[in-house]
């Protein structure tokens, strides 16, 4: 068994661990090779099995294992738009999820650049417009867009990570959800935000997109 495979399950395991994964929702794949393995449809994340995920090829085809979920167009998207990206998150975590439902902060990202965390971990992350859950048409938006993001938000949905790496990719996830969440508890108060050009210093440092 592939040690990517190993590290997704443990992913997932934490992930449900830290309730950002509630009921079946969610779901995460890793990229090996020309194929993508990737949770089943309706699995839950606390109980993945490393022998029992699906395997499928670039055009959707199921290779080996239990169908598929049906958010795999969104994580073939991230995979297409970067060759270094290895791993993808997807979750219905509650603050996230909260975030997708509010206007976002600009045309590039949802949040501003509310602490150096979020930027290091995470950097700009657009909010993706409404589809139907595996609505194809939400890949491809994701696909079209012209500036570099690693995050976006569903309108109305919930989040999804790129890593380059499972480790980047959790750890993505969560910083995202911990920003969506102090970004709620600010409400209405007036925000202070990092400079631009700080935001864009540290991306730069840390290798998450922030501009550009």
């Amino acid at each position: 068994m592939s040690t990517a495979r190993t590290e997704l399950v443990a992913a997932a395991a934490r992930l449900a661990e830290l309730g950002l994964s509630p009921g079946s929702s969610g779901n995460v794949s890793v990229r090996e090779g020309e194929e993508i393995v990737m949770s089943p449809t309706g699995a839950d994340l606390a109980a993945l099995d490393a022998e029992r995920l699906s395997v499928l090829d670039d055009a959707g085809t199921l290779l080996a294992g239990p169908r598929a979920s049906k958010e795999f167009p969104l994580h073939r998207a991230f995979y297409r738009r970067d060759p270094a990206f290895t791993a993808i998150v997807h979750l219905h975590s509650a603050c996230a999820s909260a975030v997708s439902c509010l206007a976002p902060w600009s045309e590039r990202s949802a949040l501003p650049p509310i602490t150096p965390y979020f930027v290091m971990r995470v950097g700009q992350t657009p909010l993706v417009p409404y589809a139907d859950p595996g609505d194809p048409a939400q890949a491809e938006a994701i696909e079209r867009l012209a500036w570099p993001f690693r995050a976006a938000l569903l309108a109305n949905h919930g989040l999804v990570v790129a890593g380059r790496t499972v480790a980047e990719a959790l750890d993505a996830a969560i910083e995202l959800e911990e920003a969506s969440k102090l970004l709620l508890l600010l409400g209405d108060r007036p925000i202070r935000t990092l400079e631009e050009s700080d935001a864009v210093r540290l991306g730069e440092r840390y290798g998450s997109p922030w501009g550009g």
